[in-house]
């Protein structure tokens, strides 16, 4: 019989025996190690989490009062035969990799995560492994992002147009990470920047452990647009086409997402624009991250994962696909 793998996958979540933990779990269990604060990966119910500092304040904020310990990035802990530590993953503030090691075998869980240094979350590090579960959400070659820089300046001459042009602009984008990217790359001196409340609350948390973001307006109900003429707004995508939206005339939308690089998904998001901007890896970042793991065994998760995991195993990896719960954030995820 063969020796025990470093994580076994169940129908609770990725298990390690050695440790007596889970990551991510998406069912309740005594203990899960949390690579970040999206719904699909830190859910309630859990006995005890473990979790970066960086990411706890975002967590207490979503799951409440919550047994919830934190951890430093590179720190080394040990968990019943195994040791653990975190590692950036860029994806959002906060968010890691978890590295696992037993017996001087190394397994990698990358959870989310993007090669690019968006300026607000940690940038990504890549760890060396023997086997590595990544993400391939947008595991295509179809899929590759133009730099971060010249999608804020093509936001901000957007926002400057429709501004000339007395309108309000607003733009969709998921609450934590997304929304943020975007406010800290937008230029304030071109007007005002008005918040749906979900994303005010998220940006509240984030500037308390000391993330630079510059000042934003929460839309509430008394608010009145007239007073904040070719404002910007940010609103979670549930809210675009609601009567949230609707006080704001005359208006240009938009969507910031991955998604955006596929024509059919911009029309049916009916928007004026949209703006290609992912927190998640795009087909290069995907490939670069895994090769400078030195993984000889890469397992592929949520995504295109039957056509990426044909790459792979083209690339001379062993790869294979692990079935997960993870995928959309939550209903106003892009």
């Amino acid at each position: 019989m063969g020796k025990t793998p470093i994580l076994t996958f169940t129908k609770k979540g990725v298990f390690c025996p050695a440790g007596g933990f889970y990551i991510d779990p998406w069912r309740p269990v005594d203990r899960a190690l949390i690579t970040h604060g999206h719904a699909d990966h830190a859910r309630g119910g859990m006995g005890r989490y473990l979790a970066t500092k960086a990411a706890a304040p975002v967590m207490r904020h979503r799951l409440g009062d919550i047994a919830l310990e934190t951890i430093s990035y590179g720190e080394p802990r040990q968990i019943g035969d195994a040791k653990v530590s975190f590692h950036p993953a860029g994806h959002v503030p906060g968010s890691a990799q978890i590295r696992i090691e037993v017996g001087g075998e190394v397994w990698v869980v990358s959870g989310d995560y993007k090669v690019v240094d968006d300026g607000v979350s940690e940038p990504f590090e890549p760890v060396r492994c023997h086997t590595f579960i990544s993400e391939c959400t947008f595991g295509l070659p179809v899929f590759k992002w133009d730099a971060p820089s010249s999608v804020a300046a093509d936001m901000n001459s957007w926002w400057a147009a429709n501004a000339a042009s007395g309108r309000f602009s607003i733009c969709g984008a998921y609450a934590l990470g997304k929304a943020q990217r975007i406010l800290a790359s937008l230029d304030p001196s071109i007007g005002p920047i008005l918040t749906h409340g979900a994303i005010e609350n998220t940006n509240e948390v984030l500037r308390a452990q000391g993330i630079r973001l510059p000042a934003s307006i929460r839309v509430t109900p008394d608010l009145k647009p007239a007073n904040y003429p070719g404002a910007f707004v940010l609103a979670v995508p549930s809210a675009m086409a609601s009567a949230w939206a609707g006080k704001f005339r005359p208006t240009s939308t938009a969507f910031a997402s991955g998604w955006m690089a596929l024509r059919g998904v911009r029309r049916r998001r009916s928007a004026d624009r949209g703006f290609v901007l992912s927190d998640h890896a795009d087909w290069d970042g995907l490939n670069m991250a895994i090769k400078a793991t030195g993984a000889e065994r890469v397992f592929v998760t949520h995504g295109y994962t039957s056509a990426f995991r044909r790459w792979l195993e083209d690339q001379g990896y062993d790869a294979g696909i692990v079935e997960t719960e993870f995928g959309a954030d939550s209903e106003d995820d892009l």
